[in-house]
């Protein structure tokens, strides 16, 4: 497989862009395409079979692109539909959020609980407690949605007194089980990671999964010998389903850079 080719990361909005962000400084060689189904964003609404059929549509447009791995960055795409992911892309590797996630929080609980936020959704799936008790049969996990969070760092209100008040709430529940990590289950909330330090205390790690995906992913690529070498400038393309008028300024807030050009797929 020639090295050159792209990482292909998607999800059904921004939120992925956070995973972007981190590819970008762990991979600074590799070239990524994004693509964010922002004219049908949410999902968490969605039935299963129709999350399914966005999710493959996704996933040949990206392989049509000739992308040597896939990323699924959507917590929900990842908790519903990462089966027909790895069965459309065949050959090429396919990693997902909650995969990382999950590998991570298992290494990192040395024995204690592990607690996991999330949208509804993904919480209800209980995907994370699967794949967290697939790797390790007796960690405790405590699950907790928190469905004001992601309205709220769109709004930008990452460090207001009214977000910090609702995590103090949501996380209560949590805590009290003395977890001794945190997994930050949608790709929203890594932009709230210095407020959430602060309601958990320095006693439990927040594991961040769009960090844990980018870890993962330079290992796999290392491992199949497809990372890029490529020493000029790294290509970057946005693509999306619409361009909302608030698209720009949340997804360069996700990015921490400027989006540059964004593309509009008509399907």
């Amino acid at each position: 497989m020639d090295s050159s080719r792209p990482i292909g990361v998607f999800d059904s909005g921004i939120g992925g862009l956070t995973v972007v962000r981190a590819l970008m400084e762990r991979l600074p060689l590799e070239r990524i395409v994004y693509f964010g189904d922002t004219a049908r964003v949410p999902y968490g609404v969605k039935s299963v079979a129709t999350i399914e059929h966005f999710t493959a549509q996704i996933t040949e447009y990206l392989l049509q692109q000739d992308v040597k791995m896939l990323i699924v960055a959507c917590n929900t795409m990842a908790a519903v539909a990462a089966d027909v992911v790895r069965r459309l892309a065949r050959d090429i590797p396919v990693l997902d959020v909650i995969e990382a996630g999950a590998l991570a929080a298992v290494a990192e609980s040395k024995g204690r609980g592990i607690g996991v936020i999330g949208t509804p959704t993904t919480i209800n799936s209980n995907a994370y407690a699967r794949r967290i008790h697939a790797l390790d049969p007796g960690v405790r996990v405590y699950s907790q949605a928190c469905p004001l969070f992601v309205p709220l760092v769109e709004e930008g209100w990452l460090d207001h007194p009214v977000t910090r008040l609702t995590a103090q709430e949501y996380l209560k529940p949590v805590l009290a089980e003395e977890v001794g990590s945190l997994v930050l289950g949608c790709t929203h909330y890594p932009l709230l990671k210095p407020l959430l330090r602060d309601v958990v205390g320095p006693g439990v790690r927040l594991v961040d999964s769009a960090i844990t995906t980018a870890e993962l992913a330079a290992a796999k690529l290392l491992e199949l010998g497809i990372a890029s070498t490529h020493a000029g400038p790294t290509a970057y393309r946005f693509v999306v389903t619409d361009v909302p008028l608030r698209f720009q300024t949340i997804g360069e807030r996700f990015l921490g850079r400027s989006l540059g050009t964004v593309e509009k797929l008509e399907w």
